[in-house]
């Protein structure tokens, strides 16, 4: 038995920055996103794609390829239903990620990107009021 060495897509897969092929749901979707020092930054909730428009045929000559990671509050509408505007998302550049592995590894720091602007806000105007809430644990 072997494996086949291609899809069986007529479109090829967008390949990640080592070279490998991405299937988007299997290695992007609700997978964790990591900064360059390890932090965690968010989790993958849709991807943005170029060379795709609602509703036009896609030209097999030049396949669509992912543009950006969007992250956002996407839990909320899971819950509650109903769906988040495109406005309210955060977009990640393809080019910030370095590498894709069980985790998305960025190449930027976390607190470059606009995504951990509410995790930031937490941090310094509630959890900082907090007694103790200024360091951390010993």
């Amino acid at each position: 038995m072997t494996r086949a060495t291609k899809p069986q897509h007529p479109l090829e897969w967008y390949r990640d920055p080592d070279g490998r092929g991405v299937d988007a749901q299997l290695h992007l979707l609700d997978r964790q996103m990591i900064d360059r020092n390890g932090v965690p930054v968010s989790t993958v909730d849709d991807v943005e794609l170029a060379g795709a428009e609602l509703g036009e045929p896609i030209d097999h000559a030049t396949p669509p390829t992912v543009s950006a990671l969007l992250v956002g509050a996407a839990v909320l509408p899971r819950i509650f239903g109903g769906h988040m505007p495109r406005s309210r998302w955060d977009r990640i550049p393809w080019h910030d990620v370095n590498r894709l592995d069980t985790t998305v590894e960025l190449n930027v720091e976390a607190d470059d990107l606009d995504a951990t602007w509410l995790e930031r806000w937490f941090r310094d105007v509630i959890i900082a009021r907090i007694p103790g809430g200024r360091h951390a644990p010993e």
